[in-house]
């Protein structure tokens, strides 16, 4: 296709129907897959929490894959900076990086402040009634502070970084998560339980 049609974004471009579909590709792994979206402030055990999962996944013969948010901000968002609308748009390519990965037939975790509804709602959206679990990690802002472990807290706090999320810049809680762990009450193991427990009921 002309490279300058593409550029422009006009619509020439149509989406190509492929031959297999989600559920063949799903049968072949043997599992149903899904998307789970991890959301909590920076430092609520997000990532820790990402990576037990898809080791307790892996251990009962499951095909996963970890999208972590600063993996992602290290390439495929590198681009991004850390305004409302470029936050907007690294979960926008989160969520449809996602949706391929469900599509090719993997349960995928996505571990990400991700901190406006909206664009949690925007990526739900990408995926069938039974393909998203949002799990809220609800970990404290003080125990994260206390934790602290990049230091952003203390350099926010200090002034050094701005539009610090949860600090001066906003984040806005889910109302209805399919799942909500707060890591400073719950151990590790007991929150992997939790969360796969939900995810095996629904």
């Amino acid at each position: 296709m002309n490279s300058q049609l593409l550029a422009g974004g006009c619509t020439a471009i149509r989406p190509f129907a492929l031959s297999l579909s989600v559920a063949a590709r799903a049968a072949l792994k043997h599992q149903q897959p899904c998307c789970l979206w991890l959301t909590g402030l920076s430092g609520s055990g997000k990532s820790t929490l990402a990576n037990a999962l898809e080791v307790q996944l892996n251990e009962q013969g499951r095909h996963t894959y970890v999208l972590d948010g600063d993996n992602l901000r290290a390439g495929l968002c590198n681009d991004l900076g850390m305004g409302d609308a470029a936050r907007k748009e690294n979960i926008r390519r989160i969520g449809e990086v996602a949706r391929l990965m469900v599509d090719a037939g993997l349960i995928v975790i996505v571990s990400a402040i991700s901190p406006f509804s909206v664009d949690r709602a925007t990526a739900r959206a990408l995926f069938g009634p039974e393909q998203f679990f949002e799990i809220y990690v609800s970990t404290p802002f003080d125990v994260c502070a206390r934790r602290d472990p990049k230091g952003l807290y203390r350099a926010a706090l200090d002034g050094r970084i701005k539009s610090f999320t949860g600090l001066d810049s906003p984040y806005e809680a889910p109302f209805a998560a399919d799942c909500e762990i707060n890591t400073d009450e719950v151990e590790l193991d007991a929150a992997v339980e939790h969360i796969l427990a939900v995810l095996f009921k629904k």
